[in-house]
């Protein structure tokens, strides 16, 4: 049995976890009483009792959370920001290489990746390791997802029945071109420059659809060099050449915890879209799998696959 502690438990992507780790028999869920939630102390003994910890918070607590770790044994993977550019913890992607899988797998920190720079890693980091793109092109790149990525505060603000009518309508944000998710696309994937990049709120709960542009590359051997790059992996598929519909839905792996990449366009312009949930593989979903990798069982119990 191994002894599990959501550090943030009430947010959207603590309660998803909480929600997957529910159902398994393999799991003990260390819980604190809604009054001690953010008690310091409180926290640091469920922190030290529990063999693995989610930290679900926002990156000043989560950093908080890590120095309330000190020296014990406990493995903690953060879902916040904080730490997904420091060299000292594992980046949670387990799917870049099996350089990545076995730092995941032997490593007391790992960084969950962002909703967003999942679907960009995932395409790009690839491509540009495989030699098909630059590491210096001028990439860009926008982002589809659901509110649920938000947090309560925009779920409250998307359902609420006196809404602004504007709400039915795509909302581009990001506008300063500085998004958190940037410096690790640019670092994960080696990038001399970050990509420009694009997040776009949409009025549907959960999915993402991530889309990198690249202008003067053949599809078919973007296309391929992704094939072979995950080819055997359980949760990234790539989908055939043109991709599985005319069409491509941002909510198509809602509730499913996988990805799956779309390569289109022709011998001189091509698309790779990312499609999953932003709470699936995009948070909650890769968290999970990440502690399955850790405990060294198969990486897709408990998900929806």
């Amino acid at each position: 049995m191994t002894n599990v502690f959501i550090d943030g438990s009430a947010g959207t992507t603590g309660l998803r976890i909480a929600d997957r780790l529910a159902q398994r028999t393999d799991i003990r869920l260390i819980r604190l009483p809604e009054s001690l939630r953010k008690d310091p102390m409180a926290r640091k003994e469920a922190i030290h009792s529990a063999d693995v910890v989610f930290l679900c918070l926002p990156d000043a607590a989560a950093v908080e959370a890590v120095e309330l770790a000190g020296a014990a044994k406990t493995k903690i993977i953060d879902t916040s920001t904080a730490h997904r550019t420091n060299p000292a913890w594992a980046y949670g992607f387990a799917e870049l290489s099996q350089h990545h899988r076995d730092r995941i797998a032997n490593s007391k920190r790992i960084a969950n990746p962002g909703c967003h720079a999942s679907g960009f890693i995932a395409s790009v980091y690839p491509l540009v390791a495989n030699g098909i793109v630059p590491a210096d092109f001028p990439l860009t790149s926008y982002s589809l997802t659901g509110y649920s990525g938000g947090g309560k505060s925009l779920i409250a603000e998307y359902e609420d029945e006196n809404r602004d009518v504007r709400h039915e309508s795509h909302r581009i944000y990001g506008l300063n071109l500085r998004h958190k998710h940037l410096p690790e696309m640019q670092k994960v994937c080696g990038l001399a420059l970050p990509p420009v990049f694009s997040p776009i709120l949409g009025d549907f709960y959960e999915g993402m659809a991530t889309s990198v542009m690249l202008p003067g590359f053949c599809a078919e051997k973007v296309w391929e060099s992704l094939k072979r790059h995950y080819e055997g992996q359980k949760m990234v598929s790539v989908a055939p050449l043109g991709g599985d519909e005319s069409v491509i839905y941002a909510s198509t792996l809602a509730g499913k915890d996988t990805m799956r990449l779309l390569v289109t366009g022709h011998e001189n312009q091509t698309i790779v879209t990312a499609l999953f949930d932003n709470l699936g593989k995009g948070a909650s979903g890769a968290a999970i799998q990440n502690m399955n990798i850790l405990l060294g069982i198969d990486e897709t119990t408990g998900l929806s696959v």
